[in-house]
């Protein structure tokens, strides 16, 4: 009865090692973003993009504009200055004008609150999310990562316009195999790379803010664990030393 209750235990966790990474990234071939939560210039870059591609449409209501100017390095005056609007105080968390049910008369579907984004998607499902809009057929937007995706590319200008260049299956399903820089726009595709990168890097902290400090935490207390195992090991054998 055990063996078959192990068998059973391991058989389910081989099933959800193999499907939880495709369940996190949504399909697709996903490229590495490489993100370091550490760079905070990066994340201070990624912050200003949010507030001028992201923030016309969706909020990030769960963070303070306080909080970013406390975590990111750049003062309260720079974040006045650079990332709030003219009726947004210091205090006051990243929402929007738009109400849900205007975004939802004008749009067809409410834009989704940004905040945890990073935690149901993973860095580099966002990363290459942003990289893979194409305009198809119809003149509008699609995206190879989520297709028929209602979000237009808001950074077109910046990426360009790409051509997208169709598989068949042997089922005979027709599907986006790659994308070809059609139109070049402002920047080099390295640099869209970068921008979009600085831009994954400021989604994965609002994601996480304590992470920063959870981790430069982590650090002092494993070097605390090892001094006190120290000073007890010392403590052990002076205590014991005239029991043996």
């Amino acid at each position: 009865m055990k063996t078959k209750l192990l068998a059973v235990i391991f058989s389910m966790a081989a099933v959800f090692a193999a499907v939880a990474p495709a369940y996190a990234a949504g399909g697709g071939n996903l490229q590495h973003a490489n993100v370091n939560i550490r760079d905070t210039a990066a994340a201070q870059r990624g912050a200003r993009l949010f507030v001028n591609y992201c923030m016309s449409c969706h909020a990030a209501s769960y963070m303070r504009y306080n909080r970013i100017a406390e975590d990111l390095g750049l003062g309260e005056d720079a974040v006045v200055e650079n990332l709030m609007f003219a009726d947004a105080k210091i205090g006051e968390t990243m929402d929007i004008a738009m109400r849900p049910e205007v975004a939802e008369k004008w749009l067809g579907k409410a834009p989704p609150d940004l905040s945890l984004i990073s935690r149901s998607r993973t860095a580099d499902w966002l990363y290459t999310y942003l990289l893979t809009f194409y305009q198809d057929e119809s003149g509008g937007w699609n995206n190879q990562v989520l297709a028929n995706a209602s979000m237009p590319h808001v950074m077109w200008q910046l990426q360009g316009i790409q051509k997208p260049f169709y598989s068949t299956d042997e089922a005979g399903h027709e599907a986006v195999d790659h994308l070809v820089l059609n139109q070049p726009g402002l920047q080099t595709p390295e640099e869209y790379e970068e921008t979009v990168r600085d831009l994954v890097t400021f989604l994965q902290y609002l994601g996480e803010p304590a992470k920063l400090k959870r981790k430069n935490a982590g650090i002092w207390v494993l070097l605390f664990l090892a001094f006190f195992t120290m000073i007890a090991y010392l403590l052990k054998l002076e205590y014991w030393r005239d029991v043996h």
